[in-house]
C-alpha cells in the first residue's frame, strides 16, 4: 500500500465465502482476483523459519538500514496522519462488505467513517495527537470521506461479493523462507478464477515507480500460487488518492521470476545480517523517514546491534494478456469497473 497503511492494525479478520455474483467480473473481464502483515508475538528467531513481508521487502529494497530499524531494532516511529488515514478508509471499506448489497452506498460508507475512527482512536489513543484541534481533525476525515466517495466512481460493491477480506496468507518457498501477508480483498468467480485486489489512499505512481507497486502484487499472487496451485487471474490496484485503477495479469513464468528475485533478496538481507553492513541508500525517500537523526546519511549513529535479532520477518498495472507493460487505466463511474 502506498499509504503506508500500519501492519499491525490489520486483525487478519476473513469474511466466509459466499459465491461471487458472475456480473462484478464484467463483461469484458479475463477474470478476477493484498498488504502483508508483521510477525506476531510467536515469531520465531535466529536460526529457526524466516519469513518475509511484501513492507519488509521494500524496505528492503529502499533502504537497508531502513530494514535493520524496523526488523531488527524495533524502533518505534510516531503515526503520521496519512497512515492513520490509510488505515481508517481500508476499515470503512471493509465494514461496507457487511452490508446487504443493495445497502453499499456512498452514504452508508461516509456514515461509517465516524464510528471506524472512534474506534481506531479506542485502539490507539495517540492518534488524537496528530491534530492541533477538532477543525484539523474535521478536516482530515472529509479528506477520507472523499476518497471514499472517489471510491464509487471506480467500482459499484453492490455487484461485488469478495471470497474474503484482510486475508492473512503464508506459503513457504522450496528454499525454506515463509512468505506471509494480508490481502485487502480476494474475489473469486464461479469458475475459480481469482482477483487479488489492494486499496491505496494514495495516488497511482508515475511508470518510473510502478515496477515497486508490481512487486508488491506479484508477491501476494506468488503466494496464493504456492498455496493452492493457481495463478491468479487478475491484480488489481485500486489508487484512491487519484481515482485510477491499475490491473496487471500475471503467469508462471512471472512469479517464477518474482520467486527468484525474492530468494535473491533474501539472500542480501542475510548477508547484510552476518556481516552487520547495514548501509543506508539515500533517495526523495528519506523525507518520509522517522530515522533520519540516527542516519549515517544525515550525520546520526545508529544504536548497537542487537546480540541476536528479535524478529525472523523481512516481516501492477492494467496490464493486457500479450502486451509488453501495464497500462494505467482511470475509470470513470461505469456498469462494471471489474
Amino acid at each position: 500500500m502506498s499509504d503506508t497503511r500500519a501492519e499491525a492494525a490489520a486483525d487478519g479478520r476473513t469474511a466466509a465465502a459466499t459465491g461471487t455474483d458472475p456480473a462484478a467480473l464484467g463483461p469484458d473481464s479475463p477474470g478476477l482476483g493484498t498488504d502483508p502483515a508483521a510477525l506476531g508475538p510467536d515469531s520465531p528467531g535466529l536460526g529457526a523459519a524466516w519469513s518475509l513481508s511484501p513492507s519488509r521487502a521494500g524496505d528492503f529494497l529502499t533502504c537497508p538500514l531502513l530494514y535493520r530499524f524496523r526488523v531488527l531494532d524495533r524502533l518505534p516511529e510516531p503515526p503520521s496522519a496519512a497512515a492513520a488515514r490509510g488505515t481508517l478508509v481500508h476499515a470503512v471499506l471493509d465494514r461496507l462488505f457487511d452490508e446487504p448489497a443493495r445497502g453499499r452506498t456512498p452514504q452508508a460508507a461516509r456514515e461509517l467513517v465516524q464510528p471506524q475512527w472512534e474506534r481506531l482512536l479506542d485502539a490507539e489513543p495517540e492518534l488524537a495527537a496528530l491534530f492541533a484541534d477538532a477543525e484539523r481533525r474535521d478536516e482530515w476525515l472529509s479528506e477520507a470521506s472523499a476518497m471514499l466517495d472517489r471510491y464509487f466512481t471506480l467500482e459499484d460493491p453492490t455487484r461485488l461479493e469478495p471470497a474474503h477480506r484482510e486475508l492473512s496468507v503464508q506459503a513457504v518457498l522450496e528454499s525454506g523462507l515463509t512468505l506471509r501477508g494480508y490481502i485487502d480483498r480476494l474475489d473469486v468467480a464461479p469458475t475459480g478464477e481469482i482477483r487479488i485486489v489492494d486499496y491505496k489512499t494514495g495516488t497511482a505512481p508515475g511508470p518510473e515507480f510502478e515496477a515497486r507497486a508490481l512487486f508488491q502484487m506479484r508477491f501476494y499472487a506468488l503466494v496464493m500460487w504456492r498455496m493452492h496451485g493457481t495463478v491468479p487471474r487478475l491484480l488489481q490496484l485500486i489508487y484512491l488518492g487519484s481515482g485510477e485503477i491499475l490491473r496487471y495479469w500475471p503467469d508462471a513464468a512471472d512469479l517464477l521470476a518474482t520467486e527468484r528475485k525474492i530468494n535473491a533478496l533474501w539472500r542480501a538481507i542475510e548477508r547484510a545480517r552476518s556481516s552487520g553492513d547495514w548501509r543506508p541508500r539515500p533517495s526523495g525517500l528519506c523525507s518520509w523517514c522517522a530515522h533520519q537523526a540516527i542516519c549515517p546519511a544525515f550525520g546520526g549513529t545508529p544504536p548497537p546491534l542487537p546480540p541476536v535479532p528479535v524478529a525472523a520477518e523481512a516481516t501492477g498495472p492494467l496490464a493486457v494478456p500479450g502486451q509488453a507493460g501495464p497500462v494505467r487505466a482511470a475509470t470513470a463511474a461505469g456498469p462494471d469497473p471489474g
